[in-house]
């Protein structure tokens, strides 16, 4: 890849709302669930590739707040899915230099979906080659209420500094891009703090069908971009 301009630091993160899966399924005459199987083996995909790319940390928004009004067939499948991708791709993640991270309401989750997730943490707590930051039982709003609860309640001072010294995503750099996939053109409270500044790209592929051409497509463009921090 070609070097940056002068102008433009590395990319340090990457967000993605995985949109399309439902979509995907049903225009191949497929089950709905088949489309959410697809998308995860599309996000496995997709985070080697920008690890390829020397792009040290990636947040992908899988199970945002408001899904849980979705069917319960649907999330009870989900929630298994869950459990299985996590528990049996951890070593893999682990092997690849991966470190993960699940950023959400986890009261929501069952409590052996907790401890997976705790697991996953973990074992892979010791690599950096990329950060998987996997928002999941997510909502930003709801990403903010809970760190401003936080602050408050430790009695500190209430500024930019000590509001993201307590977000869920604590640690996690402000995305220098965020990816939509899915036709839509809006961020469905994803980041809402951390995407202030960052350079949005909606994409009509739907995530299952999203792969290395629509990324470097999007990294180019970015490279033509100005960024001017509402200066």
């Amino acid at each position: 890849m070609s070097e940056p301009k002068p102008h433009q630091k590395p990319i340090e993160c990457i967000g993605i709302i995985l949109d399309g899966n439902r979509r995907w399924a049903k225009a191949k005459g497929l089950p709905t669930l088949e489309g959410h199987r697809r998308g995860f083996e599309n996000l496995k995909m997709t985070a080697d590739l920008v690890r390829d790319r020397g792009i040290p940390h990636l947040a992908v928004y899988a199970f945002s707040t408001e899904n849980w009004n979705r069917s319960e067939k649907e999330i009870v499948y989900l929630m298994d899915m869950i459990r299985e991708a996590v528990r049996g791709n951890t070593q893999d993640f682990v092997d690849k230099g991966f470190r993960v991270h699940f950023v959400g309401d986890r009261s929501r989750l069952d409590k052996d979906i907790q401890e997976i997730l705790q697991k996953a943490e973990n074992d892979s707590a010791h690599n950096n080659l990329l950060t998987l930051w996997v928002c999941l039982s997510y909502g930003g709003r709801a990403e903010i209420v809970s760190a401003a609860r936080s602050v408050a309640g430790k009695s500190e001072e209430i500024t930019e500094e000590t509001i993201v010294q307590h977000l869920w995503t604590e640690g996690m750099p402000d995305p220098d891009i965020i990816i939509r996939t899915g036709g839509q053109k809006r961020l469905s409270n994803f980041l809402m703090w951390q995407s202030a500044y960052s350079e949005l790209f909606f994409l009509d592929t739907l995530w299952p069908d999203f792969g290395e051409k629509e990324l470097d497509e999007v990294l180019s463009e970015f490279k033509e971009r100005k960024r001017n921090f509402g200066v």
